[in-house]
């Protein structure tokens, strides 16, 4: 069998099958995966914020009893760009059985949810905010080209940001069941 090429450790094939002791095996990424861009240098700038950037995936289900996300974090420079460090991470929710409507609502979630989801994807078991990866943030910002330190990032503002396309889902959430009242 023919060793798959690496690339930070990691194997750069999408899938692979083999054969151990007669049972055969057969191996994927995982299906909200991300195929990374080829994160290159940019342009230097000065670093003002540190992020994470939250949109939707498409269902993995055609009966839609889950939502995917996909989250990255990003450095912001003074000049309002913002520069993904990584982009490998995620989260399912899953639909309330029973719950009543469509969209978000059926869900569950709401957008201090959501949030929260993202900061469980970030930051290690603890979440406290001295237990984020700074130096590896700082490397994958070196490896951006940028000049920084885990010291300059712990100091930095973090936000988490969801995209027009995670909020507009969030805002399909069937309000209804809300108003209170009797029947």
């Amino acid at each position: 069998m023919v060793e798959p090429e690496e690339h930070c450790g990691q194997s750069t094939r999408d899938s692979e099958v083999g054969d151990v002791s007669g049972m055969e095996w057969n191996w994927q990424l995982y299906p909200d995966a991300v195929n990374h861009r080829d994160l290159r240098p940019v342009k230097p700038g000065r670093i003002v914020g540190l992020g994470a950037l939250c949109d939707l995936w498409p269902p993995r289900t055609d009966d839609g009893s889950s939502q995917s996300f996909s989250v990255s974090e990003f450095v912001t420079l003074d000049d309002g760009r913002r520069v993904i460090l990584h982009e490998d991470r995620g989260f399912t929710v899953s639909r309330v059985l029973g719950g009543p409507g469509s969209g978000a609502g059926q869900f569950g979630e709401t957008r201090e949810s959501i949030i929260q989801n993202v900061l469980n994807v970030v930051l290690p078991d603890g979440d406290q905010p001295s237990d984020h990866p700074w130096s590896w943030l700082a490397d994958l910002g070196r490896a951006r080209g940028l000049q920084v330190t885990a010291d300059e990032l712990r100091g930095l503002p973090y936000e988490v940001v969801l995209t027009d396309t995670a909020t507009r889902w969030l805002s399909t959430r069937d309000l209804g069941s809300d108003h209170g009242g009797s029947m």
